[in-house]
Protein backbone atom coordinates (compact mmCIF):
# COMPACT_ATOMS: atom_id res chain seq x y z
CA UNK A 1 0.00 0.00 0.00
CA UNK A 2 1.76 3.45 -0.78
CA UNK A 3 2.34 5.88 1.49
CA UNK A 4 -0.36 9.13 1.46
CA UNK A 5 0.82 12.50 2.83
CA UNK A 6 -0.39 15.72 4.68
CA UNK A 7 -1.21 18.63 2.40
CA UNK A 8 -0.72 22.03 3.74
CA UNK A 9 -1.52 25.64 2.22
CA UNK A 10 1.05 28.13 2.43
CA UNK A 11 1.44 28.34 5.76
CA UNK A 12 1.42 24.73 6.74
CA UNK A 13 -1.64 24.00 7.71
CA UNK A 14 -3.80 21.02 6.74
CA UNK A 15 -5.47 20.74 3.38
CA UNK A 16 -6.31 16.95 3.23
CA UNK A 17 -3.47 13.67 1.85
CA UNK A 18 -2.83 12.39 -0.93
CA UNK A 19 -0.85 9.59 -2.58
CA UNK A 20 2.81 10.39 -1.96
CA UNK A 21 3.81 9.61 -5.58
CA UNK A 22 1.09 11.65 -6.65
CA UNK A 23 2.16 14.55 -4.42
CA UNK A 24 5.34 14.93 -6.17
CA UNK A 25 4.17 14.13 -9.64
CA UNK A 26 3.21 17.12 -12.36
CA UNK A 27 5.20 19.83 -10.61
CA UNK A 28 4.03 18.55 -7.13
CA UNK A 29 1.65 19.74 -4.36
CA UNK A 30 2.80 21.17 -0.64
CA UNK A 31 2.82 18.66 1.83
CA UNK A 32 4.37 18.14 5.12
CA UNK A 33 8.01 16.33 5.68
CA UNK A 34 10.67 16.00 8.13
CA UNK A 35 14.57 16.23 8.16
CA UNK A 36 16.92 15.00 10.48
CA UNK A 37 20.27 16.44 11.28
CA UNK A 38 21.78 14.12 14.25
CA UNK A 39 24.94 15.83 15.44
CA UNK A 40 28.29 14.04 17.47
CA UNK A 41 29.94 15.76 20.20
CA UNK A 42 32.51 17.67 17.62
CA UNK A 43 29.60 19.29 16.36
CA UNK A 44 30.13 16.91 12.97
CA UNK A 45 26.88 15.97 11.84
CA UNK A 46 25.53 12.19 10.17
CA UNK A 47 25.24 12.12 6.38
CA UNK A 48 23.40 9.34 4.39
CA UNK A 49 23.62 8.39 1.17
CA UNK A 50 20.49 7.23 -0.06
CA UNK A 51 20.17 3.45 -1.56
CA UNK A 52 20.65 3.25 -5.25
CA UNK A 53 16.93 1.44 -5.02
CA UNK A 54 15.39 5.17 -3.83
CA UNK A 55 12.76 6.23 -6.58
CA UNK A 56 14.57 9.42 -6.65
CA UNK A 57 17.85 11.27 -6.07
CA UNK A 58 19.18 7.86 -5.88
CA UNK A 59 23.19 7.49 -4.70
CA UNK A 60 23.11 10.94 -3.03
CA UNK A 61 23.79 12.26 0.44
CA UNK A 62 21.57 13.61 2.43
CA UNK A 63 21.05 14.43 5.76
CA UNK A 64 21.09 12.00 8.65
CA UNK A 65 16.97 11.42 7.77
CA UNK A 66 14.30 12.54 5.99
CA UNK A 67 10.36 11.57 5.33
CA UNK A 68 6.77 12.20 5.32
CA UNK A 69 4.42 12.12 8.25
CA UNK A 70 1.94 10.01 7.77
CA UNK A 71 -2.35 11.20 8.07
CA UNK A 72 -2.62 11.92 11.88
CA UNK A 73 0.84 11.41 12.94
CA UNK A 74 2.72 14.58 14.61
CA UNK A 75 5.79 15.85 12.61
CA UNK A 76 8.04 14.13 15.73
CA UNK A 77 6.20 11.17 15.98
CA UNK A 78 7.41 10.34 12.66
CA UNK A 79 11.00 11.48 12.93
CA UNK A 80 11.44 8.95 15.80
CA UNK A 81 9.74 6.66 13.66
CA UNK A 82 11.51 7.21 10.45
CA UNK A 83 14.98 7.81 12.32
CA UNK A 84 14.70 4.02 14.09
CA UNK A 85 13.25 2.60 10.21
CA UNK A 86 16.17 4.36 8.36
CA UNK A 87 19.32 4.82 10.71
CA UNK A 88 18.91 2.39 13.24
CA UNK A 89 18.57 4.08 16.29
CA UNK A 90 16.85 6.68 18.58
CA UNK A 91 17.94 9.64 20.67
CA UNK A 92 16.21 12.98 21.59
CA UNK A 93 15.05 15.88 18.93
CA UNK A 94 14.61 19.32 19.16
CA UNK A 95 12.48 20.77 16.61
CA UNK A 96 15.10 23.58 15.03
CA UNK A 97 13.36 25.50 12.47
CA UNK A 98 10.86 25.49 9.43
CA UNK A 99 11.72 25.35 5.90
CA UNK A 100 9.93 25.65 2.72
CA UNK A 101 11.53 24.83 -0.65
CA UNK A 102 10.40 23.55 -4.35
CA UNK A 103 12.78 21.15 -5.79
CA UNK A 104 13.00 19.05 -8.92
CA UNK A 105 14.46 15.62 -7.75
CA UNK A 106 14.51 14.16 -11.11
CA UNK A 107 12.47 11.83 -13.10
CA UNK A 108 9.98 13.82 -13.92
CA UNK A 109 9.32 14.72 -9.95
CA UNK A 110 9.02 17.78 -7.73
CA UNK A 111 9.33 18.58 -4.01
CA UNK A 112 6.90 20.52 -2.37
CA UNK A 113 7.83 20.68 0.96
CA UNK A 114 6.89 22.19 4.49
CA UNK A 115 9.90 20.64 6.12
CA UNK A 116 10.13 20.35 9.98
CA UNK A 117 14.18 20.02 10.73
CA UNK A 118 15.00 18.58 13.95
CA UNK A 119 18.35 18.65 15.68
CA UNK A 120 19.04 15.75 17.63
CA UNK A 121 22.42 14.23 19.16
CA UNK A 122 24.20 10.82 19.16
CA UNK A 123 27.44 9.43 19.33
CA UNK A 124 26.71 5.79 18.43
CA UNK A 125 26.87 3.62 15.49
CA UNK A 126 24.31 3.80 13.06
CA UNK A 127 22.63 0.67 11.87
CA UNK A 128 21.17 1.67 8.67
CA UNK A 129 18.00 0.09 7.08
CA UNK A 130 20.16 -1.01 3.46
CA UNK A 131 16.41 -0.55 1.67
CA UNK A 132 17.27 3.42 2.58
CA UNK A 133 20.55 3.84 3.21
CA UNK A 134 23.70 2.71 1.06
CA UNK A 135 26.57 4.12 3.74
CA UNK A 136 27.01 7.15 5.95
CA UNK A 137 29.46 9.55 7.62
CA UNK A 138 30.16 11.90 9.94
CA UNK A 139 31.00 15.40 8.02
CA UNK A 140 31.39 18.88 10.26
CA UNK A 141 29.39 21.55 8.91
CA UNK A 142 31.97 23.53 7.11
CA UNK A 143 33.31 20.84 5.07
CA UNK A 144 29.81 19.79 4.33
CA UNK A 145 28.93 22.94 2.96
CA UNK A 146 32.39 23.62 1.09
CA UNK A 147 31.81 20.08 -0.41
CA UNK A 148 28.19 20.94 -1.31
CA UNK A 149 29.38 24.46 -2.88
CA UNK A 150 32.56 22.07 -4.98
CA UNK A 151 30.28 18.82 -5.92
CA UNK A 152 26.25 19.91 -5.80
CA UNK A 153 25.24 16.80 -7.66
CA UNK A 154 26.62 14.29 -5.01
CA UNK A 155 23.79 16.18 -2.61
CA UNK A 156 20.27 15.98 -2.36
CA UNK A 157 18.57 19.41 -3.69
CA UNK A 158 16.79 19.87 -0.36
CA UNK A 159 20.50 19.76 1.58
CA UNK A 160 21.64 22.15 -0.78
CA UNK A 161 19.23 24.65 0.02
CA UNK A 162 19.10 24.63 3.38
CA UNK A 163 22.79 23.79 4.43
CA UNK A 164 22.77 27.48 5.19
CA UNK A 165 19.89 27.68 7.48
CA UNK A 166 20.88 24.20 8.90
CA UNK A 167 24.01 25.84 10.03
CA UNK A 168 22.76 29.27 11.16
CA UNK A 169 20.79 27.22 13.80
CA UNK A 170 22.61 24.55 14.92
CA UNK A 171 25.57 27.44 16.06
CA UNK A 172 22.33 28.94 17.93
CA UNK A 173 20.84 26.06 19.08
CA UNK A 174 23.93 23.63 19.69
CA UNK A 175 24.37 23.54 23.64
CA UNK A 176 20.33 22.70 23.79
CA UNK A 177 20.58 19.71 22.43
Amino acid sequence: MEQSVILVDSRGRRIGTEQKLKAHSNGGIWHRAISIFAFNDKGETLLQRRAFIKYHTPGKWSNTCCSHPAPGEKAISAAHRRLMEEMGFSCKLKNAFMFKYEADVGKGLTEKEYDYIFFGRFNGEPKPNSDEVSEYKWMGLQELTSDINKNPDSYTPWLRLMIGEVSKKYMQLKDEI
